[in-house]
């Protein structure tokens, strides 16, 4: 009976055993996926966002946006003569979004932004039509 109990006790041991060597070999595999997939992450070509964001502050992507929606087959092209700009060092400056407003005004494409007019009084911003209403009752 001793030597059963024994023998039993051993076998366990044994599948406890390979049991954490599959475990570990997993983990393994695992982590080294996870590393492979970091490096390609690492490796990849920055986009084009990411180069327009090196150089793009203030409200320059608000302006971008616009004139993308209103000059959809344009844009693209644009994009990719500012991002060669910046690759090869011609952009070195931050652009804001006047200056990118300018920009798109002196390339030939007026960007429609829609304004807001507003007025202060007694320290409260109204718009126009709120002060014309207000003035005529």
């Amino acid at each position: 009976m001793l030597k059963k109990g024994k023998k039993m006790d051993e076998e366990l041991l044994k599948i406890k055993q390979r049991r954490m060597l599959e475990l570990q070999r997993q983990m393994l595999k695992k982590q080294a996926e996870g590393k492979e997939k970091r490096e390609e992450e690492e490796v990849k070509e920055p986009t084009n966002q990411d180069y327009l964001n090196q150089i793009f502050i203030g409200r320059a992507w608000e302006i971008y946006r616009t004139a993308y929606a209103q000059y959809p087959q344009l844009l693209p092209q644009i994009e990719k003569q500012l991002v060669e700009s910046i690759k090869t060092g011609k952009i070195k400056e931050k652009i804001d979004g006047a200056e990118l407003f300018q920009f798109f005004r002196q390339i030939g494409l007026p960007v429609r932004l829609k304004t807001k007019i507003r007025y202060a009084e007694k320290g409260e911003l109204k718009t126009l039509e709120e002060k014309i209403r207000s003035d005529l009752h």
